[in-house]
């Protein structure tokens, strides 16, 4: 199956040769994979380079001028770095912009803690005028771009490097809606991004312990689904949230919002709670944050108890 980042630059493709406002601008990243586009389509591919603020400050005027800007970068680059442009240009000026970010929480993790993005989702989250997505799969990816894409507000795409590989009908994947994965009445666990495959996982491991799971998706964070946990959480009672995301503004705190009104809840957050320092891979820093299924298993079971 190929990555969501190749799933990104073949709809880059599909599109651009039909929308000609459609502009593509990298920072000196996937260009291999986005030759197709730039060949098909040269004045309207651009490599800005390792210069993400200037990145920002051009799709703001493409956009400003009619244009359909694509920014694609590294998540910590293009969000934390260009965090003050992105306010001032397209935040104020409420314009059109789709971010595609690569390397978001440890998808970087042998670069070290530079590469290592977590609070993106939080700081976009602050934007009234915004979308948040972070698909799992290339069906996901393409269906919720293709939805939103021309939308004029800043819309913001999370690409990981692993997909969960859990497959969806179509119709099943809505911009907007969680994704019931399993039915249960014991515990909602709410999940985001790759740690799905982890909560399946821990789901099958309660199920033989006798413990009735339910599991809902989240592939957008913004606009929230606020009824479908809602719903769950007044027959289950108990929440546990799963993200590989800052502990702060992200999955949790909009978990907790949809909880107002119901009493008797018990929730547990896993999520990063500090920076991480060192070097390792994916799953060595997942490990440390406490993203693995022995650990979510113990904290679920905390919950059941």
């Amino acid at each position: 199956m190929k990555k969501i980042r190749q799933q990104f630059a073949d709809l880059m493709l599909e599109i651009g040769t039909k929308d000609k406002k459609l502009v593509v601008l990298v920072g000196d990243i996937s260009h291999g994979i986005l030759q197709p586009f730039a060949k098909k389509c040269p004045t309207r591919y651009y490599n800005i380079g390792i210069c993400e603020t200037s990145i920002v400050n051009m799709a703001a005027g493409l956009s400003k001028s009619g244009l359909n800007p694509v920014v694609h970068t590294i998540a910590p680059f293009i969000t934390e770095r260009a965090f003050e442009q992105i306010k001032l240009d397209f935040g104020y000026q409420k314009q059109n912009v789709n971010m595609i970010s690569v390397g978001g929480s440890f998808d970087y993790s042998k670069l070290g803690c530079s590469h290592h993005c977590y609070t993106d989702v939080s700081l976009f989250s602050h934007f009234k005028n915004s979308s948040i997505v972070i698909p799992g799969t290339n069906d996901e990816f393409k269906i919720l771009f293709k939805k939103i894409y021309k939308e004029k507000n800043i819309k913001y795409f999370r690409i990981p490097e692993f997909a969960h590989n859990i497959i969806f009908k179509k119709s099943q994947i809505v911009f907007g809606k969680a994704i019931r994965v399993t039915q249960g009445k014991d515990l909602t666990i709410v999940v985001t991004g790759t740690q799905l495959k982890n909560a399946v996982e821990v789901r099958n491991i309660l199920s033989q312990k006798g413990y009735s799971i339910e599991i809902l998706y989240y592939h957008t964070l913004k606009p929230f689904d606020y009824l479908k946990i809602k719903t769950s959480l007044k027959k289950t009672k108990k929440l546990l949230s799963i993200e590989e995301l800052s502990a702060h503004g992200g999955l949790y705190g909009q978990c907790i919002k949809s909880i107002v009104g119901i009493e008797g809840i018990k929730a547990e957050q896993l999520a990063v709670f500090d920076f991480i320092h060192g070097y390792g891979s994916y799953e060595d820093l997942c490990n440390r944050a406490g993203l693995n299924v022995s650990n979510i298993t113990k904290r679920a079971l905390k919950l059941l108890k």
